[in-house]
């Protein structure tokens, strides 16, 4: 699957201790070049591109994982800025523990610099803010030392995305007024930020799906929304004139991390059918920055 990359390349001012009480040596300048192959979430069409002010948190650590000993933070959230020149900027110094012990990387979009567990990070997805829950998480997690420039991140999209397609029948005169689309499903998880694996909770609620301004092709309205990737998905509401129709299809509705989800629906006043079947799709590709961060 196509996907966003940032670069990091080798390293930056040491300063006299990090996190954890870890001593480190020499010093090096850090700095960052990001090409985006993949895009965060559009709330219309398939693709946008990272924005000025956009920013990102990055996580740090020493000791592999595989060994069973205690991850030590080296870089604990630290924060980059795109600016208007497409550069990605640390808001403070991005340290490296020293030039020869090896370096395991996270990325997160957006940037959530407190993220106390990376392997189960609390996420509730928020329907109204579509750019705030459009979570994107990149691993780099080969050891690489600070003389192993570039540190390559890609990133990936850990939501789902659902698209909802309406027709309707000559039982209505035209269009009708729908007052929403709702889904009825988790907006709950935990992330495991190393595997980028995303565990649904148990509880669900109703997800509205905000009218997309252009109508997909053959079609009366559109309705879309970023969704928790899960299991066990079946119904939509859509309310008409007041009056609720509740379509229940016979399985699952897929909604995969990284993928697009379309119900194409045609609705009568007895009932709702399916006009063509569930579909499934990766996110299209968006722009690119290029950019890289001079030394103050």
């Amino acid at each position: 699957m196509k996907s966003l990359k940032l670069i990091i390349l080798a390293a930056a001012v040491l300063t006299a201790c990090h996190p954890n009480g870890l001593q480190p040596d020499a010093a090096k300048a850090i700095r960052i070049e990001a090409g985006i192959a993949r895009t965060k979430m559009a709330t219309s069409g398939d693709a946008s591109a990272f924005e000025p002010g956009d920013q990102l948190a990055l996580y740090a650590w020493i000791n592999d994982p595989s060994t069973g000993q205690p991850v030590e933070r080296v870089v604990d959230g630290g924060v980059f800025q795109l600016a208007n020149t497409g550069v990605w900027s640390p808001l403070s110094s991005i340290l490296w523990f020293d030039m020869v012990t090896p370096h395991y990387f996270i990325g997160v979009y957006p940037a959530n610099s407190k993220i106390a567990d990376l392997h189960a990070g609390a996420f509730t997805l928020n329907p109204d803010d579509q750019a705030a829950s459009d979570l994107l998480i990149a691993t780099n997690l080969t050891g690489l030392k600070a003389n192993d420039n570039p540190v390559s991140l890609t990133f990936e999209h850990a939501m789902a995305r659902l698209r909802v397609n309406l027709n309707f029948r000559n039982q209505w005169d035209g269009t009708p007024t729908v007052s929403s689309v709702a889904a009825t499903a988790a907006t709950t998880a935990t992330v495991n930020y190393e595997t980028k694996a995303v565990t649904a909770g148990a509880a669900t609620a109703s997800v509205s799906l905000p009218a997309q301004a252009t109508p997909a092709e053959g079609f009366a309205l559109s309705y879309g929304s970023l969704m928790v990737p899960q299991a066990g998905f079946r119904t939509l509401t859509i309310t008409i004139e007041g009056k609720e129709y509740v379509f229940t299809h016979s399985a699952d509705i897929p909604l995969a991390s990284g993928k697009t989800t379309v119900v194409n629906l045609t609705m009568g006043r007895d009932k709702i059918e399916l006009a063509s079947d569930i579909t499934i799709k990766d996110w299209t590709a968006g722009d690119s920055i290029n950019g890289e961060a001079q030394d103050e």
